[in-house]
């Protein structure tokens, strides 16, 4: 057990002192009288213990309460998990491209990105011992889910994904530099951007074979994945009167690019033109090399908060309940 704020605890030291000051107080007259002889008949009664135990109740209330300030917790331990010493960050295309529906689930036709987002989920679910970050790229790159063991939390960012939230674009080269810079300072045994992309790198500053070469100086493999099928796909758009139609647009991946930017650092071209292909090739990356080592994951706390200031409040109460009805005092 722990406290969140233990420095609440110090009020601790403070009890002591005010219970001595109010003894040298004494206890408050329940009436005054001028003489003696009147109360001469009830001399020899013996002094009731009624008003310390009260006194005791308050007291112990209010350590109680010191002691919820303090937010004591309850850790639920922690576990010691195997990690691999590969360390991968997905660079995912947004560009308005990867809206054509060229790829189909279970008999369904679906857009692009969300095959790339359906099968990226079940490769991250495989990779359970892998710290794995997410870049979304379009006209820029930004962040989309830091390196993590969390799966729950990196699914949950790949979930929120969605065309449309970057300025339109194909910022190839700032998407891979984005990931690099991930995983530039960490010490692993591999380090590993799949970047997968379905069109030409047309914005941006930085050059993708120019990222390529420091990915090459920083020993980060890349695998470069083209997304879509060959020839034209049908892309959704809205006609006059609010319709969906499709148009058969040329699907125009920059293959040449994607294959320089893979063998110069080590890794691997793909080309993804069915979901059974894309499957496959992240079943192919699942077989890297791996290595384990023990890392330690902290466990979430359980607040006892309640379990300390509601039995000071019960005793508050009960103090209350007894100094005005069995126990009450004159008058």
């Amino acid at each position: 057990m722990t406290f969140a704020q233990p420095y609440f605890l110090f009020l601790l030291l403070l009890l002591p002192l005010c219970a001595w000051l109010k003894g040298r107080r004494g206890q408050q007259a329940a009436f005054l009288y001028s003489s003696v002889q009147l109360v001469k008949g009830i001399m020899g009664i013996t002094r009731s213990h009624v008003g310390s135990i009260l006194l005791k109740l308050r007291w112990l209330a209010l350590m109680l309460f010191i002691i919820g300030l303090a937010r004591p917790q309850l850790g639920e331990g922690e576990t010691e998990i195997k990690a691999s010493g590969i360390d991968i960050v997905v660079a995912l295309d947004l560009s308005g491209s990867m809206a054509a529906e060229d790829f189909e689930i279970k008999g369904k036709r679906v857009n692009r990105l969300m095959i790339a987002k359906e099968v990226l989920k079940e490769f991250i679910g495989k990779r359970a011992s892998d710290r794995i970050g997410l870049v979304a790229f379009a006209g820029r790159a930004y962040i989309a889910g830091p390196l993590t063991l969390d799966h729950d939390f990196l699914l949950q960012n790949v979930e929120r994904l969605d065309l449309g939230t970057i300025e339109d674009g194909t910022a190839m080269g700032a998407g891979l530099t984005a990931a690099l810079n991930r995983l530039r300072e960490l010490k692993s045994k591999s380090k590993i951007v799949i970047l997968m992309t379905d069109g030409q790198n047309n914005a941006g500053k930085v050059p993708p074979l120019t990222a390529a070469e420091a990915a090459q100086a920083l020993q980060v493999k890349v695998y470069t994945i083209g997304v879509g099928t060959r020839g034209t796909a049908p892309m959704p758009q809205r006609d006059p009167f609010g319709r969906t139609v499709y148009v058969q647009t040329p699907v125009d991946i920059d293959e040449e690019t994607l294959k320089t930017v893979a063998s110069r650092t080590g890794g691997k071209y793909y080309r993804a033109d069915s979901a059974n292909t894309l499957r496959q090739i992240y079943a192919e990356i699942d077989q890297l090399e791996k290595t384990e080592i023990e890392v330690k994951k902290h466990q979430r706390y359980r607040e006892l908060f309640p379990w300390v200031v509601l039995p000071g409040l019960f005793l508050v109460l009960l103090e209350i309940i007894l100094s005005n009805s069995v126990w009450r005092k004159l008058p």
